[in-house]
């Protein structure tokens, strides 16, 4: 028996598959299979077009057999099977795809697909086997042969005896080494996680013999184990049923089985598309944020399969960024896979899946808004920052699509509501989408800047995330209205009371706001009599595009720029407080002194914002009670 060269440079070839190819060595037992379930498929199509052939689905599988004693493992077949010219062609020249070749001789129908492209995955067993032996007989062929090959060196073809048509490819399984432990190719468990992690959906029955355990006919209290054969995968996959035929407890199931999470969803979304690109989806909105979510660990993404083949685990760009909290599943026919079948060739298909994609789950996550709103803002609570760093990142590209989706506390509904919730209550007087940034909703309704925009009874948003205010600043305007928040310089409200003062009492009030301002150094950038004070002697606003609370965000970062708003510092002319401070200026300026450091520390503490010197501030407020 002469032993025959691969065709084309094929050592060099196949030592690249076997080391760089494939990520994972037991990839090699889903490429088996993917051609198993090939060689069916190609009767099924014979049947189409020959009457003589009767396609029973039922009388089709492919069985997984391991023996650990001889350190073999069948992958056996009963589709169409090999003759010896096509043991030549297809096993003989790596990379030479029977499976292509057939896909492109044969109008494609009823929903099936061959999965085949490529013809190297049949060699990714020479990752975990020394030999491999195929053994087939061909549909319509009375004859069987064995093909058998040890590696790059080359192989022989040779005439054997198979009763049943189809194609048995037997490993002879490495030794472990120090490194790799081959023996988990032998092991049961390892080869049915194998099967249901990669080839679950694959549409015939992948069987095995199973150990089980059974109490004792003759003594319950014991036990005795024993064999039987069990289909392993699922074979239909649920994004191929019929949505009217599933119920909310089958996603649920889908998703626990998946292990998408420990919670249930709150919704799912299952999507069939058949145009220019088909793809079956379901994906998951999750209830409660995974605990490492916002770490570098978390990985976003959905699973990726190629015909009911799983290619990633993770396919991250199938979603954006903003929308990272989903999971689910991509399924698709029409993928350019690379030579390894594990990652995308060309991404022109990806990228108009992942469009499709982002935009059905903004329209449902509105349909939840607008139709479930408990559980909308059941889902705001935990993914509502995800949302918002959405509007924020990427220059604000994506602001048009998620502005709509977003909500903030309302200082007069003391809930949660939308910018279109907002804007429809707005006076008609009414210039600016009011609101006020601080750590909480209760500092923030205690803030001295909110008393004249609450006195004109107009509705305040409450900023209470870090995101907030960055996302607003990029969203800029909500139907043509602008963002005002309350510290900032100008709130475009006219004062109802015009000033009666006399030009010599205007001139002295801003004498004692420049002579403060010199104080305080460049701590501030302006003293002035506030407009928008009533109860409270003083407080903070800016002028410029940094507010205070964005100024505490930035240098609380790790690379702390030492950001600095242009703060304003404000006293309330209508505060017996100002009275002293004229007292001060006409008679004491040291005392006047006192007075502004004071004022202006008790500002900052408003703002949650640090005291320069804590002591200092102590020993000013000693002199002040005695």
């Amino acid at each position: 028996m002469t032993k025959v060269q691969f065709k084309a440079e094929s050592k060099r070839l196949l030592e690249m598959m076997i080391n760089s190819i494939y990520s994972q060595k037991e990839v090699f037992l889903r490429e088996l299979i993917s051609n198993a379930s090939d060689a069916i498929d190609k009767i099924y199509y014979k049947a189409l077009t020959d009457d003589s052939l009767n396609f029973d689905k039922d009388s089709y599988y492919i069985k997984v057999d391991a023996d650990k004693e001889n350190r073999t493992l069948r992958i056996i077949d009963t589709g169409i099977g090999m003759t010896k010219e096509e043991l030549e062609n297809n096993l003989g020249t790596i990379a030479k795809s029977g499976s292509l070749a057939f896909k492109n001789e044969t109008e494609l129908k009823d929903g099936h697909d061959i999965i085949g492209q490529f013809g190297v995955g049949f060699y990714a067993a020479f990752m975990a086997a020394d030999v491999v032996t195929v053994i087939s007989k061909a549909l319509g062929s009375e004859e069987a042969y064995k093909w058998e090959s040890e590696g790059a060196e080359g192989y022989t073809i040779e005439p054997s005896e198979k009763a049943e048509v189809g194609t048995e490819v037997i490993l002879k399984i490495k030794e472990n080494t120090e490194d790799e432990n081959y023996d988990e190719f032998l092991d049961e468990y390892r080869l049915k996680t194998i099967i249901k992690k990669y080839s679950d959906f694959i549409r015939y029955p992948i069987k095995m013999d199973v150990t089980e355990t059974r109490p004792k006919e003759d003594n319950d209290q014991e036990f005795e184990q024993y064999t039987e054969e069990q289909t392993i995968n699922s074979m239909v996959p649920i994004w191929r049923k019929n949505k009217k035929e599933l119920t909310t407890e089958d996603y649920e199931q889908f998703y626990a089985e998946k292990h998408y999470g420990f919670d249930k969803p709150l919704k799912h979304i299952h999507i069939s598309v058949d145009g220019s690109i088909r793809y079956n989806a379901i994906l998951y909105i999750p209830e409660k944020m995974p605990f490492d979510y916002y770490t570098k660990e978390y990985e976003k993404g959905l699973e990726l399969y190629s015909s009911g083949v799983l290619i990633m685990n993770k396919c991250a760009d199938l979603l954006p960024d903003y929308f990272s909290f989903v999971k689910g599943m991509v399924d698709s026919e029409d993928l350019s896979l690379n030579i390894s079948r594990e990652m995308l060739q060309h991404d022109r298909q990806l990228r108009l899946i992942a469009k499709n994609i982002g935009k059905k789950i903004q329209s449902e996550l509105k349909s939840l808004l607008k139709n479930e709103r408990e559980k909308y803002e059941k889902f705001y609570e935990s993914f509502g920052r995800q949302l918002k760093y959405g509007v924020y990142s990427d220059f604000g590209s994506n602001k048009e699509l998620l502005q709509d989706l977003l909500m903030f506390y309302s200082s007069k509904e003391k809930k949660l509501v939308t910018l279109d919730e907002y804007v429809s209550r707005m006076a008609e007087d009414q210039k600016y989408i009011y609101y006020a940034s601080g750590q909480s909703i209760e500092r923030i309704d205690k803030l001295p800047q909110t008393e004249l925009v609450a006195e004109k009874g107009y509705e305040i948003l409450y900023f209470t995330d870090d995101v907030d205010e960055f996302a607003i600043k990029m969203l800029m305007t909500y139907k043509e209205k602008e963002f005002k928040s309350v510290s900032s310089g100008d709130l475009g409200i006219e004062p109802e009371e015009k000033e009666n003062k006399s030009e010599a009492e205007q001139n002295e009030d801003k004498e004692l706001f420049e002579y403060m301002k010199d104080i305080l150094k460049d701590k501030v950038k302006d003293v002035k009599a506030s407009k928008r004070l009533r109860s409270h002697p003083v407080c903070l606003s800016t002028e410029g595009e940094v507010t205070i609370e964005m100024e505490k965000i930035l240098n609380a970062m790790p690379d702390n720029q030492n950001v600095k708003a242009d703060k304003v510092l404000e006293i309330n002319p209508n505060h017996d407080v100002f009275k002293s401070l004229q007292q001060a200026f006409e008679n004491d300026k040291e005392k006047l002194a006192l007075y502004t450091q004071l004022l202006y520390n008790q500002a900052l503490l408003i703002e949650g914002l640090p005291i320069n010197d804590p002591v200092e501030f102590t020993n000013d407020m000693c002199k002040i009670m005695v």
